[in-house]
């Protein structure tokens, strides 16, 4: 199992075997994906022991002592594992708060793998492959970016499918929290503050608050600022804007004022930022 950039492990295709670094205790620091196209595996995850028989997939997230306990001599299976980090920046907080990498979701989920998404995994895996072979370049690194985040949103809808996991199956606190979510997605740039958003959805500030801190662990103002966050460094790392473009961009009254927004939220100028993640677009303020 080789390693690849951005934290990437594949099976580089349909594998006769797992490598040897699963058969001990292996921590899934992201995602985790295992498609079992033939035979049979056991696996253990801390104290607990399942088994995977052709046409299942595992998913795994952040997942401590992960191991293969037996496979059979038949066995074809494809695997990936990856830091969602990367792609974090543009994955909307809806996506975030319902896909597998969600505080209230499950670390890992045995699931029958639903009609044609073993072809459709299949296909963005490959690719996926094909662009880690790549000489590197500003529109491979996009590429992967774009090709994880397909996969991911993919594996975030199987599990929400599988799970139950839609608006009309969750309970009042949930849906709340989904409504919150897609309101902040429309209005950040313009709404900062808690009372905007529970005026919208007709509660208290205080009782919006603790619902949000109850489901994810982050207050609606801390919502908000990780949207405007990730806009930001999206905007850091795939355009040569400046900083005072940007600050425009997202409704600050100046560069200072953002700068001195972005270095609270993530212990870096913006300048800094783009240094250490791009270095091929040149540096802003």
């Amino acid at each position: 199992m080789q390693q690849e950039p951005y934290s990437i492990i594949s099976s580089k295709g349909v594998a006769p075997t797992f490598p040897s670094t699963l058969l001990h205790p292996y921590v899934a620091e992201g995602i985790g994906v295992i498609l079992c196209l033939q035979g049979e595996f056991s696996f253990a995850i801390g104290e607990t022991q399942g088994r995977l028989r052709a046409g299942e997939m595992l998913l795994l997230t952040h997942v401590d002592h992960f191991e293969i306990e037996w496979q059979s001599p038949d066995l074809a299976v494809r695997y990936l594992f990856y830091l969602v980090e990367p792609i974090l920046p543009i994955l909307g907080n809806e996506v975030v708060a319902l896909s597998i990498q969600s505080p209230v979701a499950e670390r890992a989920r045995h699931l029958s793998i639903p009609s044609g998404e073993e072809d459709r995994l299949t296909r963005y895996m490959l690719l996926l492959d094909q662009a880690m072979g790549d000489s590197e370049s500003l529109y491979r690194a996009h590429e992967r970016k774009l090709l994880l985040l397909a996969i991911t949103y993919r594996l975030c809808d199987i599990y929400s499918r599988h799970a139950g996991l839609s608006v009309n199956a969750l309970g009042r606190k949930q849906d709340i929290f989904i409504r919150l979510l897609k309101l902040i997605e429309q209005n950040y740039i313009r709404e900062r503050g808690v009372a905007f958003y529970a005026d919208k959805l007709c509660l208290a500030p205080k009782y919006l608050s603790y619902i949000s801190k109850s489901i994810c662990g982050y207050t609606v103002q801390e919502l908000v600022f990780r949207s405007i966050i990730r806009r930001a460094i999206s905007l850091l790392t795939n355009s040569p804007k400046s900083a005072q473009e940007i600050a425009d961009d997202l409704g600050f009254p100046n560069a200072s004022y953002f700068g001195t927004f972005f270095k609270k939220q993530t212990g870096m100028t913006p300048g800094q930022y783009r240094r250490r993640h791009v270095t091929h677009i040149s540096d802003s303020p």
